[in-house]
């Protein structure tokens, strides 16, 4: 059976654990770098990787670009978001619904 990570600075995912997925905070570069090396390794279908760890390793993530497994997915995070996490995961959604329900709840509000 495939498994989910979560990576990124503690702050940013400790709540992923409540919902059952693996978390695995790093505090720099080098470590991000090794443990993302050892979830490809391993039956991981699914890591997600914080916007501002993601952007730092962005050399690191394009190796795994075209591979079918692990989908490595960019999340907003506490720190360093650059609206990139949010752009995914809006795309997933529309992709998964069929509609931008995101944008469209917006717009409702307003």
């Amino acid at each position: 059976m495939y498994k989910i990570a979560v990576i990124g600075d503690y702050d940013s995912i400790y709540g992923f654990a409540a919902v059952g997925l693996d978390t695995f905070p790093v505090k720099d570069h080098t470590q991000a770098v090794k443990q993302l090396r050892q979830l490809v390794g391993e039956n991981y279908a699914i890591i997600y990787i914080t916007e501002a760890l993601a952007g730092d390793l962005t050399q690191e993530l394009d190796r795994y670009s075209s591979d079918m497994l692990p989908a490595i997915v960019p999340i907003p995070g506490v720190y360093g978001n650059t609206g990139a996490g949010m752009a995914n995961v809006k795309r997933f959604v529309e992709q998964a619904v069929g509609s931008d329900i995101i944008f469209n709840n917006e717009n409702q509000t307003k």
